[in-house]
């Protein structure tokens, strides 16, 4: 019996490694806080002493680069693109009714700023929709507008990825979405 549960230990400590190594030079990756970035190298650095395996990840837009240590990328929410289902629901959260919550704007600026930085598609399409503003609506605020265009590009790049289009026509094409809506 003992020799059985020192067995299945091992097997599932290599599982785990497996498992993290799931991106490769090339891939595009989503980070909950920067949204959408490119996996350039995977690295390996001496870091207090220890050899650590280093992911690095970088921002074309921000002009950034992210190195998120292999053992880490699931604490950190770096993930792979989302998959095209993924993207046609939040494309359908788009289409729908605009739900604006009667709560202080600072409470609600900070539910939206959660939903942005969780990295979740489906949250950052329900932003785009509570903030858009049609052309008969009243303008928005200076951080309703920051928070809006902040939630738009993230999910513009998303799609852009998904759909290996230019983040400009994604934008156009989200715009189009919430006009017709």
């Amino acid at each position: 019996m003992p020799r059985k549960s020192t067995s299945t230990a091992k097997p599932a400590r290599e599982k785990d490694t497996r498992r993290t190594m799931i991106f490769s030079t090339g891939d595009f990756v989503v980070y909950p806080a920067h949204g959408v970035g490119k996996v350039t190298d995977i690295e390996k650095r001496t870091i207090g002493g220890q050899e650590i395996e280093l992911f690095v990840v970088s921002f074309e837009r921000d002009r950034m680069t992210l190195r998120v240590p292999v053992g880490k990328v699931e604490n950190s929410g770096l993930r792979k693109l989302s998959t095209r289902k993924i993207m046609d629901q939040a494309l359908t959260t788009l289409k729908g009714r605009a739900r604006v919550k009667r709560a202080m704007w600072s409470r609600r600026a900070q539910e939206y700023e959660a939903k942005i930085n969780s990295g979740d598609p489906v949250a950052i399409a329900e932003v785009v929709r509570d903030l858009h503003r049609g052309t008969s609506q009243p303008d928005q605020s200076y951080s309703e507008r920051q928070i809006y265009e902040q939630a738009l590009e993230r999910l513009a790049h998303e799609i852009a990825a998904v759909e290996k289009i230019k983040p400009e026509t994604a934008t156009a094409k989200l715009e189009k979405l919430l006009s017709a809506a």
